[in-house]
């Protein structure tokens, strides 16, 4: 006599029978279905010195481990991963986070800036100190030329409203902090930043 299977029944059944034939084959070739770790990223930067830090994309500020071989100008990052430490994300990165690594070591990133001069129709290739350097004389040469030292009161301001800064999402904490010094020390008060636009 038949009996009837019904087709949740019948995938029950079927499932228990591919996890348990999928099971007793892992264990018959000497699997281990515990929790394993994984020892491969240890020994790569088992050598490594490791810096912790604030993850650079965004207000989360999610802690990260950067590990550094080498010493003086032979120093080279080698890995940046989450800190399991830290209590905002106890490892746990975004997939930006994640690759933060190739935020610093890319062979894609720029090393010479595109300039073209005023009234000039073609670009013009300059190594970036010299557009470094141009950049600092720019800054000079305007905030001099309006440097406010007292508004018509007599009030004592020392500011430029010429020149503004907006930072972006990849500053850290500590180059916000350089930055801002450096912004009110030249006299600027327009300062914003993009993370918290």
């Amino acid at each position: 006599m038949a009996t009837a299977v019904s087709r949740r029944d019948f995938l029950k059944v079927a499932g228990a029978t591919m996890a348990g034939t999928a099971v007793g084959g892992v264990l018959a070739l000497g699997g281990d279905l515990r929790p394993q770790v994984a020892h491969a990223q240890e020994a790569r930067v088992k050598e490594a010195k490791a810096y912790p830090s604030v993850c650079p994309y965004c207000a989360v500020g999610c802690g990260i481990l950067v590990h550094v071989t080498g010493e003086g100008k032979d120093r080279k990052i080698i890995n940046i991963e989450g800190n399991p430490e830290s209590p905002v994300n106890y490892g746990n990165l975004c997939p930006k986070g994640a690759a933060t690594y190739q935020l610093h070591v890319n062979p894609n990133r720029l090393t010479k800036v595109l300039h073209r001069a005023p009234g000039a129709t073609q670009w013009e290739v300059w190594e970036l100190d010299r557009a470094m350097d141009r950049v600092a004389e720019l800054v000079k040469k305007t905030r001099d030329e309006t440097f406010i030292e007292k508004l018509p009161n007599g009030k004592v301001v020392n500011q430029t409203p010429a020149l503004f800064s907006l930072g972006g999402a990849t500053m850290d904490n500590e180059w916000n902090h350089i930055h801002q010094k450096l912004m009110r020390g030249l006299g600027i008060i327009a300062i914003e930043n993009q993370a918290r636009i």
